[in-house]
């Protein structure tokens, strides 16, 4: 890996922000701000994940998550009680792909990643959607926060800590305060949750999902829904 990667970046970070605000619908600056600032956290996640049985397994065989949520025809197939089957449920009913993420990030995220590492930070990417399957939480403004925030205990990395925070005081101005809190209790959801980067998705996809979110410690996010239902539309 370019060992500039590991480095932090605060003026690409500045300038990539101004760009966002400029123009919210750039969210590949998203990408931009948390490779900035995100310092050694690709580095160690990767470690960490190599140093597993499932990241070995990945590592040596070049699994490619993509290519199993890319099959529709599979994932259609299985109960719909599974994961894989409530995947599918919500990507389609939100107009999503598995490559929508990779074009976002591939134009945020430059190209000086690879071999193993590259394969790790691909992977982390393309489990963004199975996480909002798992947690719950939705595409809306408050249920991204809220991801960010369980995302950044999972990965610890800086520049998704400082996008939730920054959209934190951006929302309170739709949900007041209380949104400080719900984050705050995401990210708890986070750090109490297994470490997800690690998990064998292939093999959870095919399992119900109520057991793995026993499994893997995750709950209902119960102060998530009540702030987003208090403030819907009439």
């Amino acid at each position: 890996m370019n060992t500039t990667s590991n480095r932090m970046q605060p003026i690409v970070a500045l300038r990539a922000i101004r760009r966002l605000l400029a123009d919210p619908e750039q969210t590949h600056e998203v990408f931009t701000v948390i490779r900035a600032l995100s310092g050694p956290a690709l580095q160690n996640a990767y470690m960490r994940f190599a140093d597993t049985e499932v990241g070995r397994d990945v590592l040596a065989q070049d699994i490619d998550l993509l290519d199993t949520l890319n099959d529709r025809d599979m994932l259609g197939a299985l109960p719909p009680s599974t994961l894989g089957r409530r995947y599918l449920q919500f990507v389609t009913s939100e107009d999503l792909s598995a490559d929508g993420l990779v074009e976002a990030s591939d134009i945020g995220m430059g190209d000086d990643l690879e071999g193993g590492i590259a394969r790790f930070a691909m992977r982390q990417r393309d489990m963004h959607d199975l996480w909002h399957t798992l947690t719950a939480y939705g595409r809306d403004t408050l249920g991204e926060l809220c991801l960010l925030a369980f995302t950044y205990a999972q990965t610890r990395n800086r520049g998704i800590g400082f996008i939730c925070l920054m959209g934190a005081n951006k929302l309170a101005k739709e949900y007041g305060n209380g949104v400080f809190r719900v984050a705050w209790n995401a990210y708890q959801d986070g750090k109490r949750a297994a470490w997800l980067p690690a998990q064998d998705w292939e093999a959870l996809l095919r399992l119900p999902i109520a057991e793995v979110r026993e499994t893997l410690n995750i709950g209902e996010p119960q102060d998530y829904n009540t702030l987003r239902a208090a403030y819907a539309p009439a």
